[in-house]
């Protein structure tokens, strides 16, 4: 199958050409860049050795008018400005945030710009979203600390308050994009941990709670802090939410193993065993941890995930092997590079 991808030359579109290149199942045909358009891809991502010396074109519609899979991997708000240009018989997912939400008034308030609309939203671990992917056409490939978020409290909706979330979570620095910025560069974020996006601004949240809500039934809420740490890459979450009904920790695992007992790429450690970020660089996996606050009457999960794996490329393929009816783990079969 041919396919496209649109804004390689960012974090998240690396680590799909460098995916990509292996998958059974796809041949790339077209990569595009604007601000590099001209230039050798390993020039850009000198990991990419099996590009060879193709270079990074500038976008034009003609050239994926034989794609039948695109993937859009261009900053918020640009993707819609290209749809309109792509072949309508091609399948695409958006690793953008331009048609997540369902809300206008929300991307409004936390995006500004035209409102573009909402795709299939592609959380591709659990229902209703897996089977609603099976059968469409454009998914919105989620946001990376909405990924983790929600995973690690979907399961947590029989027995604890999915109405009043709090969330701290922890990413590396890719999680800002590749532009440069005085906060991000080596001396600024090196030995150092700041917050940022604080007290309900950050633009995920209603994205986590549309997700969370469609889920549980129940209209969720978080408050949600987000931590800058020195590291490329990786987000560390830590989940609190109050108990509805009494449950000890072993309750809660079991609760958790058994909510995620047929997902190939979300594992729930045995008690005692902590997620760790270095375990799942370049995968597609999901470690998670749960433990019952006896003391606050809360349950407390804690979930680590590759933020340009998991939590943007990686589940972006998975996205399209699930639209594209071929097995979902294909092209991700393969451990994270640890430490």
């Amino acid at each position: 199958m041919k396919i496209g991808v649109v804004g390689a030359s960012g974090y998240a579109g690396g680590e799909l050409l460098r995916l990509l290149a292996t998958h059974p199942h796809f041949e790339v045909t077209a990569i595009t860049a604007h601000s590099n358009a001209g230039e050798q891809i390993t020039s850009v991502h000198p990991q990419l050795q099996s590009y060879g010396e193709k270079k990074f074109s500038a976008f034009a519609p003609a050239d994926f008018d034989s794609c039948e899979l695109i993937f859009l991997a261009l900053p918020h708000g640009e993707s819609a400005k290209v749809i309109a240009q792509l072949p309508v018989t091609s399948k695409i997912v958006d690793l953008g945030a331009d048609y997540r939400l369902e809300s206008a008034d929300q991307w409004s308030k936390y995006y500004g710009g035209d409102y573009a609309g909402a795709w299939t939203y592609g959380l591709a671990d659990i229902e209703p979203f897996k089977s609603q992917i099976s059968t469409s056409t454009t998914v919105a490939n989620p946001g990376c600390y909405a990924t983790s978020i929600a995973l690690g409290a979907a399961p947590a909706g029989s027995f604890a308050d999915l109405s009043d979330v709090v969330v701290v979570a922890a990413s590396g620095t890719t999680g800002a994009g590749r532009s440069a910025k005085i906060n991000l560069i080596a001396s600024e974020v090196a030995g150092s941990l700041s917050s940022y996006k604080f007290g309900g601004v950050h633009q995920h949240t209603p994205e986590i709670e549309q997700a969370l809500t469609k889920i549980s039934g129940v209209e969720a809420k978080i408050s949600f802090t987000p931590i800058l740490a020195p590291m490329p890459r990786g987000i560390l979450s830590t989940i609190t939410a109050k108990l509805t009904k009494k449950v000890s920790t072993e309750e809660a695992h079991s609760i958790y193993v058994s909510y995620f007992a047929d997902s190939q790429f979300v594992t729930v450690l045995p008690l005692g065993t902590m997620p760790k970020t270095a375990a799942l660089t370049g995968s597609n996996h999901v470690q998670i941890q749960v433990a019952v606050d006896e003391h606050t009457s809360r349950l407390v999960v804690s979930v680590a995930i590759d933020n340009l794996g998991k939590g943007a490329a990686a589940q972006a393929i998975q996205n399209a092997n699930i639209m594209c009816g071929f097995d979902e783990a294909a092209g991700l079969r393969f451990d994270g590079l640890g430490v």
